[in-house]
């Protein structure tokens, strides 16, 4: 049985070599502390690029209509491709692997209400538009655009906070009143979250009723639609050539005019950013590890000195009658305290020091939405902090490694008879 007296008989070694126990630890709690920050540079960055690509689904296509370069069925170069609602449908109807789409058109008008105007975007969307590039609408705020709107063509529209800041300056409740768009009064029916407050975000009104209210332009300028099941570049080239194909067919151009239509996709920066995000943390973990057993084979190299120069005193013990056993347990314990103790100090060092930058930059408002000017508050680091499981399970594992460190070295201490061992130097 381990008692008090074994624990002080630990202390008392400790306390004869303090300089080689201060090493030993010093090393598992630098190991334990670099790992840690190294993991919280490492979050930081995944969340930052995570929060810059926040407002756009994970594969989403653009797309919109340019001219030809290319003779096609008797029609002449440099003619205008201009898409349709029907497009929409058709597309959706054709592609399965096109999950959420919805048409896009934009135009500037004036937003009054009252005495006070506004000069800024209109968009004509469907509903699918919010999920697409995620335009959140806040419990309390209204709603967004749904498929009744759609299909009654109604006049509601969605507006920012800014042009809800601008219009309703006397505390009138925005959601439920009336606003003239043009020469029509639309019904606000929600106020939708924009983190920058910027002046140039646009209000959303039903693409039916948008495509009534600008008649006389292009019906649609872009497409926007996400994807599913298409999980690499090779899937996703081969699925923009069937798209391709299938505008080519319904506008009657050149297939292999890559001028007629244009599109911008989503997929391959995230995959890409997946890719550099799963190279960093290896390289982290590679870099963490690799200092985390620097200390581990620090104190496996403690133990056995430890025990070489005590080698004398443990064929004292066994002559006077001291078990093997309690021989062992008195070097593993020794090995325990130092990776536990350190350890601990080590993990809660770089715990503290990573919420201290969280902190600060909070404080400072850099990526958290805090600073003057929100519009500028892009950055490639963010919250980095982390989980408290992982760090607890790190210095398990160290803790464990500390008893196998000791464990060796104290085999070998026991398997030495008492006459071999009092003849030790």
């Amino acid at each position: 049985m381990f008692d008090f007296d074994s624990l002080r008989e630990i202390w008392s070694t400790m306390k004869k070599n303090k300089l080689r126990t201060f090493l030993t630890g010093f090393s598992v709690a630098w190991g334990i502390f670099m790992l840690i920050v190294l993991l919280g540079a490492g979050n930081g960055l995944g969340n930052g690029i995570a929060h810059n690509f926040r407002n756009m689904a994970e594969n989403t296509v653009t797309c919109w209509s340019r001219y030809t370069t290319l003779p096609y069925k008797g029609f002449l170069p440099n003619r205008r491709i201009r898409f349709t609602e029907e497009d929409v449908h058709a597309l959706k109807q054709l592609h399965p692997e096109i999950d959420r789409i919805s048409p896009d058109n934009y135009r500037n008008d004036t937003i009054s209400f009252g005495q006070e105007y506004f000069t800024g975007g209109i968009q004509s969307v469907y509903p699918d538009f919010a999920s697409i590039i995620y335009i959140p609408v806040l419990a309390g705020n209204g709603r967004f655009i749904n498929e009744v709107d759609l299909q009654e063509r109604r006049k509601v529209v969605v507006i920012s906070p800014r042009i809800a800041e601008i219009l309703f300056r006397d505390s009138v409740q925005a959601v439920g009143s009336h606003v003239k768009i043009g020469n029509l009064m639309f019904q606000v029916i929600g106020i939708y979250k924009d983190e920058n407050n910027s002046s140039d975000s646009p209000a959303y009104i039903p693409f039916t009723t948008g495509r009534l209210l600008y008649a006389n332009d292009n019906p649609v300028q872009r497409i926007r639609f996400t994807l599913r099941g298409i999980n690499s570049q090779e899937a996703e080239d081969a699925f923009m050539e069937r798209y391709r194909l299938t505008m080519a067919r319904r506008h009657q151009f050149d297939p292999d005019d890559k001028n007629a239509i244009g599109w911008w996709t989503t997929g391959s920066e995230f995959r890409m950013w997946q890719g550099m995000n799963n190279g960093i943390a290896l390289f982290i973990w590679i870099v963490g590890i690799g200092t985390l057993m620097a200390g581990i084979v620090g104190v496996s190299n403690i133990m056995l000195i430890t025990v070489r120069e005590r080698t004398k005193e443990f064929g004292i013990r066994k002559a006077i009658g001291a078990k093997p056993s309690s021989i062992l347990r008195l070097i593993i314990v020794e090995s325990v305290l130092v990776t536990a103790v350190f350890g601990y100090i080590g993990m809660v060092t770089g715990i503290g020091l990573t919420e201290l930058i969280n902190y600060g930059m909070e404080m400072a408002g850099v990526g958290s939405g805090g600073s003057a000017n929100p519009e500028q508050n892009t950055t490639v680091f963010r919250n980095p902090t982390v989980d408290l499981g992982i760090a607890l399970a790190a210095t398990g594992v160290l803790i464990v490694a500390g008893v196998l460190a000791g464990y060796f070295p104290a085999r070998k201490a026991v398997k030495i008879t008492a006459i071999e061992a009092m003849r030790q130097e």
